[in-house]
């Protein structure tokens, strides 16, 4: 877990990972009796997508998602008719080292549908459903879904062609799930992928057409998925991008191999992630900025809190773009 405001290392809190699995199973007997805090819903909708369709009394799906970010999209394309709880909500948690309440082994024995990023991201959520399983519920597992084995990049929220993948196949769920409602779901995604998201495309359309190739450097393989789908140019050690993602400590060569990239200006703009500012990474933004290099930032969940996946994604999207513009004075 990160300390609010206080951005660490995922390497101090390995041991947390390592023994989450034995913690579960104290969970998992805690459901039936435990009182706990339930985890809050994902409130992000907008007049949009809410104008997808009227208000109708009906079928309502009860929903789980791991992170938010998945919730937020279900949210919206659930509207009246799908009540989505998000576990990790808030920007001070760590998926990767995220230990499970009771409230949650609750949410996921109560609900009919679970979206899980899965690729070893969130195994958490993958014992939580193995816990408590359910006949008729419906499990999503993003990575099973995009076609990314375990020891890939699991960043798939950052992958303008996965996120695109991951919103027909939820819409396709809830229609199978609530045929019925089959026609209001459909409005629903037409919607939000013509509407609600036209700024994200547009931003993600534009980034690629005026600078594809453009060499960049980043802190973690957050990047990665964003960066091939902007059309950009990863200069940084796969090695360098992984350690940092999973809290191991980076090599001296990739370290070193970083550090000629800025100092000879290989990079055009260096991106990291702000909620996982380890030492290593604060100086090499420090150098980065020293050098003239243009800073951008992403974050590994929705900020702020409470803010919807299009409006943080748009956020972050103009902050590259406007790095991109100073580097290259387009």
């Amino acid at each position: 877990m990160r300390t609010a405001g206080i951005p660490i290392s995922r390497s101090a809190s390995r041991s947390t990972r390592l023994i989450a699995g034995g913690l579960l199973t104290g969970v998992v007997l805690a459901v039936t009796s435990g009182c706990s805090t339930a985890s809050s819903s994902d409130a992000s909708d907008t007049s949009e997508t809410a104008a997808a369709g009227s208000t109708t009394v009906g079928k309502t799906i009860k929903v789980v998602a791991a992170e938010n970010f998945w919730g937020s999209i279900a949210s919206q394309l659930g509207g009246t008719h799908a009540q989505v709880k998000s576990i990790i909500d808030n920007p001070n948690a760590d998926p990767h080292d995220y230990e499970p309440t009771a409230a949650d082994g609750r949410l996921v024995a109560g609900a009919q549908y679970t979206i899980v990023n899965g690729i070893g991201y969130d195994a958490w959520a993958d014992k939580l459903l193995s816990a408590n399983p359910e006949s008729g519920r419906t499990d999503l597992k993003v990575g099973d879904l995009v076609g990314i084995k375990p020891g890939g990049n699991p960043h798939r929220w950052y992958s303008p062609d996965n996120v695109h993948q991951v919103i027909e196949k939820i819409t396709a769920d809830y229609k199978k799930m609530d045929p019925a409602d089959a026609a209001y779901f459909d409005a629903r995604k037409t919607t939000f992928e013509a509407t609600t998201l036209a700024p994200y495309n547009k931003l993600i359309a534009d980034i690629k057409a005026k600078y594809a190739n453009t060499p960049v450097g980043a802190s973690e393989s957050i990047v990665t998925p964003l960066a091939e789908g902007l059309g950009l140019k990863m200069l940084t050690p796969e090695s360098f991008l992984d350690a940092i993602s999973e809290g191991t400590d980076p090599t001296a060569k990739d370290k070193q191999t970083i550090d000629r990239q800025i100092s000879e200006k290989l990079i055009k703009v260096y991106v990291y992630n702000s909620q996982n500012a380890t030492p290593d990474v604060q100086a090499q933004v420090k150098a980065a900025e020293a050098k003239g290099i243009p800073v951008a930032t992403v974050t590994e969940t929705l900020t702020p809190a409470g803010a919807s996946f299009q409006a943080w994604q748009v956020r972050q999207l103009e902050g590259i773009e406007k790095a991109l513009g100073q580097a290259t004075g387009r």
